[in-house]
């Protein structure tokens, strides 16, 4: 093994430790973080302070550019202990990518300033042209992880100099100039923070816009850029989304793992007795579950390695086959936490214990827009038979 190697596998082990602390660390504060609807302070600067925050900036910023693969495994391996914290574990580095498709003065710029991303892209907002710039306005909901992140990516439908039409974009803000409403209170994810944020006429440079069709492009606007980078030339949006079935990945096995503990240790009165795990129902049940949750991995697997190949064929694989598997893998994860949940009864209802707080943050992964299992199959299907979907990731 070459030197360059062990390096890379050090950093790779380095990611994996800081995140089991991470996740160590809000599992711990797990019940503030329902309370507050939002993970904690201490949560927060671990966060900034790893190295998983820089991971996804190139290589010239001296981060630990990382592959797909180790990026999923990271937010996995955060998601075990807590699926909020794995949330934001995802989306703080991966809002890193955005700035790596502007130019390099406004690259530069938020990079060095060390802050946390978050973005929404709901093209809701507003512009008006204001000098060299721009003033957005707009109310935007479902903001995660802003109560941490010093910017924010939104949604606004502009068109820029050059274009021949509006089309989407995201202004990049500065969130002290943002009004923040803590108005997220849910069912799951709710240590995630995503609250409401609103802008009233806030100036942005034109340079520090970044249109979407340049992020489907798969290219920076400079000819000169990391060719290593692992977001350029693959398709963008299937990458971007990646996290949220690894998120479920990670969440589910912990709910395995419960479920295990739970039943080798299980005695019911209506078996006079028996252990559980000595009953031929719960061994079903164990197995069932274990072999679902290992065609889930296999399916994630084969997701990344189509990424892989985009490289070389852009067009190898449809925007909406790779939506129908990501809505597959999280669907087969809440069908095993709905299953765990049914097999213990009510032993596993109270509030805070593991497999009440997993089952609902699973749960609403499935909710996220790009986890609705129905919108992906039907998108598939029209792909399959020859119709566009208008699917774009």
């Amino acid at each position: 093994m070459t030197t360059k190697e062990l390096t890379q596998e050090t950093v790779v082990e380095q990611l994996l430790e800081e995140a089991r602390e991470i996740g160590e660390l809000a599992e711990k504060e797990a019940r503030e973080a329902e309370v507050n609807g939002t993970i904690s302070p201490n949560v927060a600067q671990l966060m900034r302070k790893s190295s998983i925050s820089k991971m996804m900036l190139p290589k010239e910023y001296g981060g630990p550019q990382v592959d797909l693969r180790t990026f999923g495994e990271i937010v996995r391996t955060v998601a075990y202990y807590n699926v909020s914290a794995s949330w934001l574990t995802f989306l703080y580095p991966l809002h890193n990518t955005l700035p790596s498709y502007l130019e390099k003065e406004a690259r530069d710029e938020i990079v060095h300033q060390g802050g946390l991303i978050s973005d929404i892209f709901a093209a809701i907002g507003t512009y008006e042209e204001d000098g060299d710039g721009y003033r957005i306005s707009g109310k935007w909901n479902f903001a995660s992880g802003v109560n941490y992140s010093d910017w924010i990516g939104v949604g606004v439908n502009m068109q820029l100099p050059g274009m021949d039409e509006p089309e989407v974009c995201l202004p990049i803000l500065k969130t002290s100039d943002l009004t923040i409403v803590e108005n997220w209170d849910t069912f799951g994810l709710r240590g995630t923070g995503s609250n409401q944020i609103i802008a009233e006429n806030v100036y942005v440079p034109k340079e520090r816009i970044v249109p979407v069709s340049r992020l489907v492009s798969g290219l920076p606007p400079e000819e000169d850029y990391d060719r290593d980078y692992p977001f350029y030339n693959i398709p963008y949006f299937p990458a971007f989304y990646m996290g949220f079935p690894y998120m479920a990945l990670g969440g589910t096995k912990r709910i395995i793992d419960e479920f295990k503990s739970a039943t080798e240790k299980r005695r019911r009165l209506m078996d006079n007795g028996l252990l559980e795990s000595e009953s031929p129902r719960s061994q079903r049940v164990m197995a069932e579950i274990t072999t679902d949750f290992l065609a889930a991995e296999a399916l994630m697997d084969q997701y990344i390695t189509k990424l892989e190949d985009s490289r070389n064929n852009p067009n190898s694989t449809p925007n909406a086959e790779f939506f129908a598997m990501r809505t597959k893998i999280t669907k087969t994860c809440t069908e095993i936490a709905v299953r765990v949940l049914l097999t213990l009864g009510g032993a596993g209802l109270y509030k805070g214990g593991p497999i009440e707080l997993f089952f609902r943050d699973i749960l609403s992964v499935a909710t996220h827009k790009t986890s609705l299992y129905e919108d992906s199959v039907q998108a598939f299907g029209q792909e399959l038979f020859g119709f566009d979907s208008g699917v774009r990731g």
